[in-house]
């Protein structure tokens, strides 16, 4: 019998709040971290996205430490932490993993042309620094695999706890919005001229957004806010942009990750999905959600509120999921008016009360990957 597995502390740092309670009570309002910025670092013209003060950043973190080694990344992914450590009470020991999930880490570490600089970008070196502040004796795990990778960690934290190599998992997701993934995007004349509008039938693109987001998975039910029940990721390998036009990949993860939670497509409440608002994105969504029959199962992007915070998304998202399950309100797909996708899908367009038992988070990403884990609500907690 395979152990059963918990999430039991959750944190966020975002545009929106320093913590999940600020975060909701944001969503709650229908206030956005998406504004329109002027930085000429970033970006020659002005453009949409969701970035957090350095002034802060630099305050809150003053708050924990007097080090000033860190980086702007690095710092924020601490402060999500933090909390996290402190209040779990757990040694960490050789059993207490620590994962750490992003897409891009310190790229902006290249700006310097040095030896120095170069070693810091370097993914590895990231999850070492923030690993050695708190003193984690095992040594880090990196998970980087495109827009994926925040929740695909918690699928990695599942599986190495159900195989008796650790008891504890601490995740921390992050990724900063920086001029390289900017002009990326630019590039691929996927960003938004407006704040994004998933599933919209004028929606342009996607609004980039920064955030961190930490959670504790293990294997004690003290203290659980929800339980991880199912998982899977398919890479479909369509296209190294472009998802798979029938939704292949997603399908299979979330038939996939429905079996091993031993629950019908019917059972799922609620659908945290990726909606990222690019044309092809959100349309390819619709069909494997329709495939899969969970066309009426209500369903909203967080997008709206944070922008596409990459490696972090899958992460953050679940975090307000959490949250969003366990006060049984479903929250407003922000930025969403007329259905601009040809299967019908059953968007949140207001914040509403509902029953939440069981629900769906997935992801997609470049090169084709696909995750989805399902989650149960904890009763009697």
């Amino acid at each position: 019998m395979l152990r059963e597995i918990y999430i039991t502390q959750t944190n966020c740092i975002t545009p929106l709040g320093f913590d999940v309670e600020s975060n909701v009570e944001a969503i709650l309002r229908g206030d956005s971290g998406i504004q329109l910025q002027n930085d000429i670092s970033l970006m020659p013209n002005s453009f949409y996205a969701s970035i957090i003060s350095d002034e802060k950043i630099n305050s809150a973190f003053a708050k924990i430490s007097t080090e000033t080694k860190y980086s702007r990344l690095e710092k924020m992914m601490i402060l999500a932490l933090e909390p996290i450590i402190k209040n779990s009470g757990v040694e960490l020991n050789s059993k207490a993993a620590f994962i750490l999930s992003t897409t891009k880490g310190n790229v902006t570490a290249l700006k310097n042309d040095s030896v120095d600089s170069f070693t810091n970008a370097h993914l590895d070196v990231l999850a070492k620094n923030v690993a050695v502040f708190f003193g984690f004796q095992t040594p880090p795990i990196v998970v980087s695999n495109a827009c994926v990778s925040g929740i695909l960690a918690i699928s990695v934290a599942k599986r190495m706890i159900q195989s008796g190599l650790y008891d504890h998992a601490f995740v921390v997701a992050g990724d900063e919005v920086s001029e390289f993934v900017l002009s990326g995007f630019n590039a691929f004349q996927a960003m938004s001229d407006l704040p994004c509008k998933p599933y919209s039938k004028n929606r342009t693109g996607v609004s980039l957004g920064e955030a961190t987001a930490a959670v504790l998975v293990t294997a004690e039910t003290a203290n659980a806010k929800i339980k991880v029940i199912g998982d899977s990721s398919i890479n479909d390998a369509n296209h190294i942009s472009g998802p798979s036009r029938t939704g292949e990949g997603l399908f299979r993860s979330i038939q996939n990750a429905l079996k091993e939670a031993q629950i019908e497509a019917a059972k799922i409440d609620y659908i945290s999905a990726h909606g990222t608002a690019t044309p092809f994105n959100d349309e390819m969504e619709a069909i494997a959600l329709n495939r899969l029959g969970l066309q009426n199962a209500p369903v909203n992007s967080l997008k709206g509120f944070y922008g596409h915070t990459l490696g972090a998304s899958g992460l953050l998202e679940t975090v307000i999921s959490i949250e969003s399950a366990n006060q049984n309100k479903l929250f407003e797909s922000k930025g969403f008016d007329e259905i601009g996708v040809s299967e019908p899908i059953n968007v949140i367009e207001k914040n509403e009360e509902k029953t939440i038992d069981f629900f769906l988070k997935t992801a997609s990403g470049f090169g084709g990957c696909n995750t989805a884990v399902i989650f149960e609500k904890v009763k009697n907690n």
